[in-house]
């Protein structure tokens, strides 16, 4: 239930089972069960088509940020309230606390194992978390000559932010990170907006067990 609920404060769709629900308040037997009674209070959507859960928007998805932060979910909770911190530190292009918040933000749970770039976009979904107070965020957005991994488009009144691109990488460099936004243009899909745009490179080391960052405007 815990890594449900992570992979759905990231923007993820959560299978369910809502077949052996008891409609009742106290029976709970599995993460299904209390899934299908997050539905029916209205906590969560449901795909029929997919048969999916997910937070159907910025609101209730603040509400569970809030729960989880006053939980005992450790570095998870910790992260998610120091993820302003996190984006002043990328707008700030302070790349050394940029790497430290994600740090700070990295977790292990049982079926998502840190393993590859799309745990690593998990992490930052939390390091970033109060981006979504300011920001459209996009994953896998296709622009230029491929998908950009991370897209956060600023909502309209915040014309003063700037946008991020921000590509992941596993056992590389956060420096190749850059070359391949600016090889693979996927700045293209912001072609008509008009402010600043960051750069962020974002490698994971798994001799060093540690992330590190590197940032670059493009100003327009």
């Amino acid at each position: 239930l815990k890594d449900d609920i992570l992979s759905m404060l990231a923007g993820e769709h959560i299978p369910v089972n809502t077949g052996n629900f008891t409609n009742d308040m106290t029976t709970f037997r599995d993460e299904n069960d209390v899934l299908t009674l997050l539905i029916h209070l209205g906590y969560l959507a449901y795909d029929s088509t997919e048969h999916c859960v997910y937070i159907p928007n910025n609101e209730i998805r603040n509400e569970y940020a809030n729960a989880v932060s006053v939980s005992d979910w450790g570095e998870v909770s910790k992260a998610l309230k120091n993820s302003a911190d996190v984006l002043n530190a990328i707008w700030n292009q302070n790349e050394q606390m940029v790497a430290q918040g994600i740090q700070r933000a990295h977790f292990e749970t049982s079926h998502l194992q840190y393993n590859d770039e799309n745990a690593l976009s998990y992490t930052i979904s939390l390091a970033l978390y109060a981006a979504r107070n300011y920001y459209s965020v996009y994953r896998e957005l296709p622009t230029g000559k491929g998908f950009a991994d991370m897209v956060f488009i600023p909502r309209k009144k915040f014309p003063d932010k700037p946008a991020l691109v921000v590509e992941l990488k596993w056992d590389k460099s956060a420096k190749g990170a850059i070359s391949q936004i600016k090889q693979k243009q996927y700045c293209k899909s912001l072609e008509e907006y008009t402010g600043n745009i960051l750069l962020a490179g974002i490698n994971y080391s798994k001799k060093d067990k540690e992330h590190q960052c590197m940032i670059e405007k493009i100003v327009k």
